[in-house]
């Protein structure tokens, strides 16, 4: 994602990253991606695994028994196929493994790996658990769904050469976050089943905070500056524009629409040309709801910080895969009302990104370069996704359009989505965290399909007890939770 700022991005990650060397198991028994077809110009992200540019933190494997209680457990750690690993199964292993896929990394060459969140609650509950650094940083989810698969694949023999044979998993489950996210949703794809190099027949998905309409997140974010460009008054003629057009855009964008961005980037230091940015970025990131007012400062900065991306998703791409012509801009009506007069001329008179047709197409090495989410199952699994109501870096919108594909598809049935009322990204207690893993695994076992929220219907979202169900606030977000509006049975 080219102009994102690796350091504004982690402070917005509350949730995820917060609660969540030496070389041990070699793990074979796995693919490794392939090398891109010698036919086709390397992108440069292909460059840069050629290159070797991206190097596992092995001093950053290792990692300590979670508490007295699980001291015993077996935890493992390594280097697969490039990618770092860690693996933990309890003395009393269920015969279930549940792999877990971190989210955006950034664009440095330093590969990490993260333990669960919600690792007491597998280890408690007899689960066994893996998770990849992943071989590439970038958004490269091609990479994190081959490398958490390969893992997945490798688990008997890391197990094995650790000293403790196992017999194979009865069930492989896949929770993830932000991109992990993504990773977990692909991962499920009956696509996914047909072009993998590294396949896994999941039972079961819990993508959290997770980009489940694929490259529509890219759209999203080249509309949102499109339409901050317009508003000031100094729209784009076309897209991309260079980083040096973007920046003096920007710059007139925030003398325009706020007071005094630098001191007050806040919705109520917006000037009146600034308003209907206000209403327009609502309508953009999912419709009106609970806890957007309050959140949309504080995503300013990161999302202002990708003006300038050319579409292909920093190097990810040989092309721009952004497009616009499908997204409708509202700052006066509700979403499903014919457009206002005013809103008719912006959107006539708004440049357009329009995709490179075959961008992202399909390959004959594998995955596309950016797997799709086309809400099409590979087999009849439950799937239940968590989102916070203030996240405007992934927004809510992405799982209305998940709901909009599985529902196309005829797997409507096997969705189950919950809204929370936080503030950020992935901003999860690990309560919601649990709440949300726990219902897709005994709605997998018991075949009793838990209840969620209807992301769809306008009226239901904009209710001002939204998302009042499925949050349970706790730790680690008892700060910026403290200023959210209460529920009114609270």
């Amino acid at each position: 994602m080219r102009g994102i700022r690796k350091t504004a991005y982690l402070g917005l990650v509350v949730g995820a990253v917060a609660l969540g060397g030496c070389l041990s198991g070699g793990g074979g028994g796995s693919s490794k991606s392939p090398a891109p077809s010698p036919s086709e110009p390397l992108t440069e992200q292909q460059q840069r695994i050629r290159d070797g540019f991206f190097v596992v933190q092995t001093e950053k494997l290792p990692f300590d028994a979670l508490n007295a209680t699980h001291a015993n457990s077996s935890r493992w750690h390594g280097v697969l196929d490039g990618a770092g690993y860690r693996v933990e199964v309890p003395e009393n292993w269920n015969g279930m493994l549940v792999m877990y896929a971190h989210g955006y990394r950034g664009d440095g060459p330093e590969l990490t790996v993260d333990s669960p969140p919600m690792r007491e609650y597998l280890l408690d509950n007899g689960y066994a658990w893996a998770a990849s650094s992943y071989s590439t940083n970038f958004y490269d989810v091609r990479a994190g769904v081959e490398d958490t698969n390969a893992l997945a694949l490798a688990f008997n023999d890391i197990a094995a050469e650790n000293g403790r044979p196992l017999d194979e998993p009865t069930h492989y489950y896949i929770t993830g976050v932000s991109m992990g996210g993504h990773v977990a949703g692909a991962a499920i794809e009956r696509e996914t089943q047909q072009t993998a190099n590294n396949f896994v027949p999941y039972a079961g998905a819990a993508p959290m905070c997770g980009v489940m309409g694929d490259t529509a997140l890219f759209d999203y974010f080249t509309a949102y500056s499109l339409s901050l460009y317009a508003f000031a008054g100094t729209p784009a003629d076309s897209f991309p524009l260079t980083p040096e057009e973007a920046a003096e855009k920007l710059e007139i964008a925030r003398d325009t629409l706020w007071a005094d961005y630098e001191a007050n980037p806040h919705a109520n230091g917006l000037t009146p040309a600034g308003v209907p940015f206000l209403a327009t970025l609502q309508n953009l990131s999912g419709g009106p709801r609970p806890i957007y007012p309050l959140s949309f400062g504080g995503f300013q900065g990161l999302l202002q910080g990708l003006a300038g991306d050319d579409g292909t998703i920093n190097g990810v791409l040989s092309d721009s895969v952004v497009d616009t012509t499908q997204i409708t801009y509202r700052f006066e009506t509700a979403p499903g009302a014919p457009l206002s007069p005013a809103e008719q001329a912006f959107n006539n008179s708004i440049a357009q990104a329009v995709g490179v047709s075959g961008a992202n197409g399909p390959r004959d090495d594998g995955l596309r370069l950016i797997p799709k989410v086309n809400g099409d199952l590979y087999a009849d699994i439950p799937v239940v996704t968590i989102h916070t109501l203030g996240d405007l870096f992934v927004p809510i919108s992405m799982q209305q359009i998940y709901r909009q594909r599985m529902e196309a598809n005829g797997w409507g049935d096997n969705l189950v989505q919950r809204a929370v009322r936080a503030p950020g990204h992935c901003d999860f207690s690990l309560a919601e965290f649990v709440t949300t893993l726990d219902a897709m695994l005994q709605w997998e076992q018991n075949g009793t399909k838990p209840a969620g929220d209807d992301l769809l219907t306008p009226a239901v979202m904009a209710d001002p007890d939204f998302g009042c169900t499925y949050t349970v606030n706790g730790p680690p977000q008892t700060v910026t939770r403290a200023l959210m509006p209460a529920c009114t049975a609270e």
